[in-house]
């Protein structure tokens, strides 16, 4: 069996073949195009449940600056108001020596 083509079923064969080649990876690139995406509009909302979250650790942070005390700070404090208590009971023990010695 011998199969003869003329030039012009040689060139509208190859033209066919290319233009089907060239549907097929036209397809092909929207079909990625297509998965990109929508891959992207899940990393979109996941940016944005990360964006709520960062808003919602940023108010945490300034409630807590506001409301609690850091550690050191509180030891600080506690410090001079115990030395305050000191002094005063140190004074009225001099009081009561006082009033002691009065009394004798």
């Amino acid at each position: 069996m011998k199969i003869e083509l003329e030039l012009w079923h040689l060139l509208s064969l190859t033209i066919a073949l290319l233009g089907t080649l060239l549907g097929l990876v036209k397809w092909g690139i929207s079909q990625v195009k297509a998965s990109i995406d929508q891959r992207m509009a899940g990393f979109e909302k996941a940016a944005e449940g990360w964006r709520k979250q960062e808003v919602d650790l940023l108010g945490l942070r300034a409630e807590l600056a506001e409301k609690y005390v850091r550690r050191d700070d509180h030891i600080r404090s506690q410090t001079v108001i115990e030395a305050k208590l000191d002094a005063i009971n140190s004074e009225i023990k001099s009081i009561q020596i006082q009033g002691a010695r009065r009394e004798h």
